[in-house]
């Protein structure tokens, strides 16, 4: 599988780490759209919310549930998460990731980092 997430999560392209654990891998996006701008990956391929199965409920919580953590570590106060959905919904790579974006409010322009 030709897959950069893939790559990433398994340590055989380099990433900017701010979490990892046996699921999950948090780094920071190459190309921010934020003054914080992290990706939450599970480590197991999907490609997208589209192919999500009933037994990868387990998964989604987990990736939600690390991106408030890491908000909370950042000292961000607020934040969006964000799911793209295939090429009309956004999603550039093809394995299921949650952007983690926040920081605005600790730039001189605020707007300027809106998505």
């Amino acid at each position: 599988m030709d897959c950069i997430f893939c790559a990433i999560a398994a340590g055989g392209i380099a990433s900017e780490t701010v979490y990892e654990d046996a699921d999950i891998k948090a780094f920071k996006d190459a190309s921010p759209s934020a003054p914080v701008h992290i990706l939450v990956i599970p480590k197991a391929h999907i490609e997208s919310i589209a192919h999500l199965k009933a037994n990868h409920s387990d998964i989604i919580v987990q990736l939600i549930y690390r991106a408030k953590q890491i908000a909370a570590d950042k000292g961000l106060r607020g934040y969006k998460l964000v799911f793209n959905v295939g090429r009309e919904g956004g999603q550039v790579i093809d394995h299921l990731h949650l952007h983690l974006l926040g920081g605005w409010g600790n730039k001189e322009n605020p707007d300027k980092f809106r998505v």
